[in-house]
């Protein structure tokens, strides 16, 4: 398994901007299909993101156009570009490792997570 760290969260304004970083250990980190889910108070978990070892790349409707998944394997690294935020963007972001490479909308298919970072947009 990979140990992943979050980073980048904040509060931002409505039509603002943010990246959040996701930094992973381990030497197999090229090998993961990576994610970013986000989980709103009273809301379940949710797919916003998802890299897959091979560079396809999956969006939930609602961020097609404003948000951009990408990695960087030298650095270990995959990131969420997110643009155009709104107000109904706010929640706590998760990164996510899924072993195999492949990309699944179940977030019970993802065998490591980060701690979570907080992003509040102000409307």
């Amino acid at each position: 398994q990979v140990q992943l760290v979050e980073s980048g969260g904040g509060l931002v304004q409505a039509g603002g901007s943010l990246r959040l970083s996701c930094a992973a250990s381990g030497r197999t980190f090229r090998t993961y299909a990576m994610a970013w889910f986000r989980q709103a108070p009273g809301k379940e978990r949710e797919l916003v993101a998802a890299l897959s070892s091979g560079g396809s790349t999956y969006y939930a409707d609602s961020v097609k156009g404003r948000f951009t998944i990408s990695r960087d394997n030298a650095k270990n690294t995959v990131y969420l570009q997110m643009n155009s935020l709104k107000a109904e963007d706010t929640a706590v972001y998760y990164c996510a490792a899924g072993y195999g490479g492949y990309i699944s909308t179940n977030w019970a298919s993802y065998s490591s997570w980060g701690q979570g970072t907080q992003v509040t947009v102000s409307s």
